[in-house]
């Protein structure tokens, strides 16, 4: 191993994404004076899957009085068209829970929600976040006002690249020191504890020694054999929406040096990918359907609001046939679309009927026209079915309205309307993978990292963002990463700055 070198900080932290900023920037906060980030990737690529995010941010609120001092997007009189209801840590706790089946630790969740609104303050405070309400994402107009859905409303000005612009100037503000093209290659341990990085620089490794070290690398989502390996046949095909150098490394340098892996190792956030170009996500399908190369539906589209399914559909587009599907859907539900997911850049197939719609699909990779119009037609009469048994429920995208289909197998629940507004259209949707689920187990209370053998924190060796494992299980709620990663990049950064001035 390289000797330690005269060169050392007060604390080093591994990833320049959110929660690795946050970390560095609160380890600034809290008495430490000298503060290295590393980064295998180029400058040209910092901010981790920070960068590639929409910005939203979930946190528990007191309504809308409470958020707009946050946010720079509504004047006066926007504020009075407005609803947008409180979110209180029982329902964003619920949230999570519900989504894991009860499996995500409790402690874990407990810190992430009581944190996240203070967290919140901190980023757009210390930090300048540019915060503004998510009208494009969270929001539908309805009457002329604006009402939010879904328990989040917080996103970010050009929103991830927004987001690691103001962590990159905060740093800089600071003092903090950032390699790129840095990768750690081990943790060094003295005497039981944290005692620096190996570093590789210029082809050459040396030793910088801190008595802090934060992992911030995220999960292992770009190493196609990872993903094979973790979470089994087929994923070695996903489309990785963010980062390509998240491959793992700083889980498994952790585990070289004893810490205890923890978490769903078969569980990762992916998401209707468009099929055609690597750079959007598809959520508009609770207003339309969703069918497999063989023509049949395969998810209930409405069975929540999109920020609670959408990290779990794209696991479920990539057990069809050929790893796609189609979303179809028809003039009234594209009014309701989001121009940056469906806007004139997407490639659309075009029909004014079904049968016209069905030719081109084809060309597109259908297999079986007999099954999807059988498949259409029985969707469009369980609506009809279901609208003349229940004529009081009325569609209304801001709310679960319980406007469902009548006798099918597989129901939407809620938002089913028919197809039969012409023009239909539909586009090809695949898997694309945003960040895995396993991780290191950490304390709740510390974000320290946990020996597996004994189950005590290692002593300097802090963990925060997509590389904690216990959080998430199967499926979260949108906006909840960005929130955990701040809320334990702060936490790591705190403790970092106590382990650097022990006598204060």
């Amino acid at each position: 191993m390289p000797t330690l070198l005269s060169r050392k900080y007060d604390c080093i932290v591994i990833g320049s994404g959110h929660a690795g900023s946050c970390a560095a920037l609160s380890a600034i906060d809290h008495g430490c004076t000298r503060v290295l980030i590393i980064d295998k990737c180029p400058e040209a690529w910092a901010g981790g899957n920070g960068f590639f995010s929409a910005g939203a941010h979930r946190t528990v609120h007191e309504g809308l009085a409470d958020l707009l001092p946050l946010v720079e997007n509504v004047p006066p009189a926007l504020a009075s068209r407005i609803d947008l209801e409180p979110y209180t840590a029982e329902q964003f706790t619920n949230d999570i829970m519900r989504l894991s089946g009860g499996r995500s630790d409790a402690p874990l969740v407990r810190t992430v929600v009581e944190g996240s609104r203070e967290t919140i303050k901190w980023l757009r405070r210390n930090i300048g976040v540019p915060f503004t309400l998510s009208f494009n994402r969270q929001a539908y107009e309805v009457d002329g006002r604006h009402k939010f859905w879904g328990g989040m409303a917080l996103s970010i000005r050009d929103a991830g690249k927004g987001l690691i612009a103001a962590h990159r100037a905060a740093l800089e503000r600071v003092g903090v020191e950032t390699w790129f093209e840095a990768p750690a290659k081990e943790l060094v341990v003295q005497d039981g504890a944290i005692a620096g990085v190996v570093v590789e620089r210029d082809g050459k490794r040396e030793c910088v020694h801190a008595a802090a070290v934060v992992l911030a690398a995220g999960g292992y989502e770009s190493s196609a054999s990872l993903r094979k390996l973790y979470l089994g046949e087929g994923w070695e095909h996903a489309c990785v929406r963010g980062t390509p150098y998240n491959t793992g490394d700083g889980i498994f340098m952790a585990k070289a040096i004893g810490a205890r892996l923890a978490g769903d190792w078969t569980g990762t956030h992916a998401t209707c990918w468009d099929a055609h170009a690597n750079k959007f996500t598809k959520s508009g399908y609770p207003l339309g359907i969703m069918v497999n190369r063989r023509g049949l539906r395969f998810v209930d589209e409405g069975a929540d609001f999109r920020n609670f399914t959408y990290a779990a559909y794209g696991k479920a587009i990539l057990r069809q046939p050929g790893g796609i599907a189609f979303q179809i859907f028809d003039a009234r539900a594209e009014t309701w679309l989001r121009e940056e997911e469906y806007g004139d850049e997407v490639v659309k197939i075009r029909g004014n009927t079904i049968d016209e719609l069905v030719q081109e699909l084809v060309s597109h990779g259908l297999e079986n026209v007999e099954a999807f119009m059988r498949t259409v037609a029985e969707y469009n009469d369980a609506t009809r079915i279901f609208a003349a048994a229940c004529p009081e429920r009325k569609w209304n995208p801001t709310v679960k309205d319980g406007v469902a289909t009548h006798g099918l197998s597989l129901p939407k629940s809620n938002w089913a309307l028919p197809l039969e507004e012409a023009p239909l259209f539909a586009v090809t949707v695949t898997c694309g993978i945003t960040f895995t689920f396993g991780g290191l187990a950490i304390d709740p209370d510390t974000a320290s990292v946990i020996r597996d053998e004994g189950g005590k924190p290692i002593p300097g060796l802090y963990c925060a963002g997509e590389m904690v494992g216990g959080l998430w299980h199967d499926n979260y709620p949108g906006g909840s990463g960005l929130t955990a990663g701040a809320v334990f990049g702060r936490i790591a950064g705190r403790e970092a700055g106590k382990r650097a001035r022990p006598s204060d």
